[in-house]
């Protein structure tokens, strides 16, 4: 089923950063995407914390991809394309000899802008790589909840031990306190509410099963915001919709004066990516009130219809303005660029409808 609802308003200046726009980690390595930021206001400015993926220059009849040590290095791993077990069907993950690997290794930099549109690197703020055993894939799609002045960063970590939430936190954006990974494989687009409610902690997380079950929408909470339990299932797919195949949670939650807000990613069985919206009760967010029948997000604008993984928009990082309706999501458009559009809080209320969810 394929899906074109959309009510936001795209920037014109869209794409705001292809790969083109930063420079690789390292000699010999080429920028191949920038995908899904997390968002955050510091210092007086908009940030992103921008996923890099990076790969060596592709050549003729070798796929190469970089994996790192547990102890941090990298080393390159080449396989000829013609090798009989090897499935290359997917841009993004290869199958060799039983093993899977991610045809790039990603790291989240930090990139500040002035007005929203403008961004670039500033000096002396660190990269934020893949660190230890868990993380020998890289670290990836990171959300940012700001909670009684530390922020915390939620990523998901790859190795090939399996894809699980990563977290580290910071006051400062300079130093940091690596908490490992604090939820297990097979999980990931965990996003931390911005405040307690009733004194605990609550989170978002997508654990995912094949077998059993699906790819749904879990809710979780915690007395410190590193032990995690009490996880319910909260949203779950709907055959022969935009969101048939699975669902994701976007950046923290919104606080409105009808619930929790929460922008989520839906897929199809096209794996079209678009974006929709689910509210939850303000006192227990386990309670679903309405849920969107169509997205208010959907990839139509040429730069998110073709690109590395093509009719995509995915958002886990946003900008609630001083009115408190416009909303300015910043998002990755086909697995290559980073793109921003705005859309009305009231609006999307305005689309929800009662939901079991």
């Amino acid at each position: 089923m394929s899906s074109t609802y959309d009510i936001t308003k795209r920037f014109p200046q869209n794409p705001l950063l292809s790969p083109k726009d930063l420079t690789p980690s390292i000699a010999g390595l080429e920028i191949a995407c920038l995908l899904n930021p997390g968002v955050f206001r510091f210092d007086g400015k908009t940030w992103l914390i921008v996923r890099v993926a990076e790969r060596p220059k592709q050549k003729e009849g070798i796929i190469s991809f970089p994996v790192l040590s547990e102890s941090g290095e990298m080393s390159i791993k080449e396989i000829p394309t013609d090798a009989p077990d090897l499935d290359a069907s997917d841009a993004r993950v290869i199958n060799y000899q039983g093993q899977d690997y991610l045809t790039t290794l990603s790291h989240l930099r930090l990139l500040s802008s002035e007005d929203g549109i403008n961004f670039s690197e500033p000096a002396g703020y660190p990269r934020i790589m893949g660190e230890g055993r868990l993380q020998t894939f890289g670290v990836e799609d990171c959300r940012v909840s700001e909670i009684e002045g530390t922020y915390h960063l939620t990523y998901t970590a790859v190795s090939e031990n399996g894809v699980g939430v990563g977290m580290r936190t910071t006051r400062d954006w300079k130093t940091f306190t690596n908490h490992g990974m604090i939820i297990p494989p097979h999980n990931k687009d965990c996003a931390i509410f911005e405040e307690k409610i009733n004194g605990k902690y609550y989170a978002l997380h997508r654990p995912s099963s094949v077998d059993l079950g699906g790819n749904y929408i879990w809710l979780a909470s915690s007395p410190d915001g590193l032990h995690w339990g009490d996880h319910r299932c909260l949203v779950k797919t709907r055959p022969d919709s935009w969101d048939s195949k699975r669902v994701g949670a976007g950046a923290a939650p919104i606080k409105t004066s009808k619930g929790w807000l929460e922008i989520y990613h839906g897929a199809n069985a096209d794996h079209q990516y678009c974006l929709g919206a689910v509210l939850l009760d303000l006192d227990d967010p386990s309670i679903v009130l309405a849920r969107s029948e169509n997205p208010v997000m959907s990839p139509v604008a040429e730069y998110e219809r073709t690109g590395f993984f093509g009719n995509v928009v995915f958002t886990n990082g946003h900008v609630l303005h001083p009115d408190g309706d416009r909303l300015t999501l910043y998002y990755g458009a086909a697995d290559e660029h980073v793109c921003a559009a705005d859309i009305s809080i009231s609006e999307i209320l305005s689309q929800l409808t009662a939901s079991h969810a």
